[in-house]
């Protein structure tokens, strides 16, 4: 058999997928609710295949796919999604995301999308791929915080709100000194030297 794990807030679609793949080569390893859950099941069951939920609370499921490339983990991930934004389609793109799968439909397409990435291609279907080429062959419109990934962008949201690190790191399901990591390196990024800056262009971003 070959080990999935599956991550996904909702535990009537983590039975659903187990159903789906109930009589397949695949079998679920263990099943998570949040990214920060999925990258430490990842170390103990060490599954073939990831299957990512978009949104989850905390650290979401393009973060977790973020994550594990900077870890070097070159293992098969595929995303399960209700919809995708377009920052969120560009960043797993650009991380080496192997498949997409919408949740509308996955009892018909599940078994193949994991068939075709076990097998080492990728399961992207056109209609991505070419969102995802339109979006590249744009002029660049966001300014400075174009520089920053999706979490750090969302950090600096916060920071315009006011919050303080301890406050951020709840809202985000992360710790205060790995917010003051990612301010730090939100600062270096766009030359900047401290929080009231980054707030400034933060709301000057999203009036634009």
């Amino acid at each position: 058999m070959i080990p999935v794990l599956v991550a996904d807030d909702h535990g009537f679609i983590r039975a659903g997928v187990e159903a789906v793949l109930r009589g397949s080569r695949f079998s679920i390893v263990a099943g998570t609710a949040s990214g920060e859950e999925t990258l430490d099941a990842i170390k103990t069951h060490d599954p073939a295949i990831v299957l990512l939920d978009i949104n989850m609370p905390g650290m979401d499921g393009v973060q977790a796919l973020e994550t594990l490339r900077e870890r070097g983990d070159k293992r098969s991930v595929v995303l399960l999604t209700a919809e995708i934004n377009n920052q969120q389609l560009m960043s797993c793109m650009r991380a080496g995301v192997d498949g997409i799968i919408s949740k509308d439909g996955a009892e018909d397409d599940l078994v193949n999308v994991l068939e075709v990435v076990h097998s080492g291609e990728r399961a992207i279907s056109p209609k991505f791929l070419q969102r995802a080429l339109d979006l590249s062959l744009k002029p660049e419109t966001q300014g400075p915080m174009a520089k920053l990934n999706p979490r750090e962008r969302k950090i600096a949201a916060l920071v315009a709100r006011g919050m303080r690190n301890r406050d951020i790191g709840e809202e985000m399901g992360i710790g205060e000194g790995t917010v003051k990591v990612y301010l730090h390196t939100m600062y270096q990024k766009l030359d900047i030297d401290n929080r009231t800056e980054l707030a400034l262009l933060a709301v000057s971003a999203s009036n634009s």
